[in-house]
């Protein structure tokens, strides 16, 4: 049996959060299957909590020079990921795009969805649109649909890449897309196996169970493979009786490993790849860092959800949800202070606001 503290020092340790890895940028998004990139500065701040010596500039180049694309993948969402991995993995997880495609259905009464993916295909392959130009260029072809149901499925139909210089730390762009394919010069390549995705996911983010992984990728139907490679894996049971699967060789601290504090970005994958949350957000603050439209940049102390931040009028205000010690209060401002100066160097002033009740 593995306790919530157990889990959540493993998952730590591969998310690179206990102690910062002296990776490259490239070598963390592949460990960590991609990073969450709604929008574009989350993952600068996400690689700045877990790699010693990041700068923004190196995930800049990578994007720069397309070894690295923002794309639709798991859980229909945008992630950056490194060009192979995107290749390999939008193809993987077609399902869950499909899937949103369905939601859109009756704007799209009388599309041919092959055609439509051909003809957007061709417009993005011959210069790069915005989802304004791809809808009212492909309304010409269907008058009659919902601009906004074309868009989608064209989004949901094509391995479609945001250009640069949208994503580039420091740069305004407004999202323009072409195909991977183009974009990379590279064609398109068989998806990743599901066997082998299971294998990431528990490298980066297990012990994990069967719902764990369906809640990271949005994948459904994956009991067999879990199945199938059951003898290469170990398992255990958490505290509620959950068999959790991991790879035998897979690092698992000692639960009172020290877990030093950690600013993390909106959308943060560690909070969003387990069906069980618990091993990072205490049930008594579960779904408090997002209200109505708003979502908020999480704070870790002693590994887990203590609380939110935000820059606003030149000062990073950390709003804890309870009383930190007066060590942990030093321990956070010194995070923040060294968050600060790799990303902003160190133009903001540091403030504790209200406690969040």
């Amino acid at each position: 049996m593995l306790g919530t503290r157990a889990l959540n020092r493993a998952t730590l340790d591969r998310q690179l959060l206990l102690r910062r890895a002296p990776l490259s940028a490239k070598a963390a998004v592949e460990h960590l299957v991609g990073l969450q990139a709604q929008e574009v500065k989350p993952p600068y701040y996400a690689l700045a909590a877990r790699l010693d010596g990041f700068r923004p500039e190196e995930l800049s180049g990578l994007l720069a020079d397309r070894e690295a694309v923002r794309i639709v993948t798991l859980r229909s969402t945008i992630h950056l990921h490194t060009a192979d991995d995107s290749l390999i993995l939008r193809p993987l997880v077609q399902s869950v795009p499909d899937r949103e495609i369905k939601i859109f259905r009756k704007g799209l009464t009388g599309v041919d969805l092959e055609r439509l993916a051909a003809i957007a295909r061709e417009l993005v392959e011959a210069e790069p649109r915005t989802m304004r130009q791809l809808r009212e260029a492909l309304l010409t072809e269907w008058p009659d649909a919902d601009p906004q149901a074309l868009a989608v499925a064209a989004r949901c139909t094509l391995p479609l890449v945001q250009v640069t210089p949208r994503g580039l730390w420091g740069k305004s762009a407004q999202v323009a897309l072409t195909t991977a394919e183009h974009w990379l010069n590279r064609p398109a390549e068989p998806a990743a196996t599901q066997e082998s995705a299971v294998l990431r996911y528990l490298g980066a983010f297990g012990p994990a169970s069967v719902k764990d992984m369906q809640t990271w990728s949005g994948l459904t139907r994956m009991r067999p493979v879990f199945e199938r490679l059951r003898p290469q894996l170990i398992t255990f049971r958490d505290e509620g009786g959950v068999e959790l699967f991991d790879l035998p060789d897979a690092p698992r601290p000692d639960p009172d490993t020290p877990a030093p504090p950690r600013f993390l970005p909106e959308f943060d994958n560690l909070l969003l790849s387990h069906a069980d949350r618990t091993r990072v957000v205490p049930p008594a603050h579960h779904g408090r860092t997002w209200q109505v439209n708003t979502v908020y940049c999480p704070l870790l102390v002693d590994g887990f959800l203590a609380g939110v931040w935000r820059l606003v009028d030149g000062a990073l205000v950390i709003e804890p949800f309870g009383s930190l010690t007066r060590a942990q209060r030093e321990e956070v401002t010194e995070e923040g202070a060294r968050m600060l100066q790799v990303l902003h160097q160190g133009s903001y002033d540091i403030r504790f606001g209200t406690v969040i009740p």
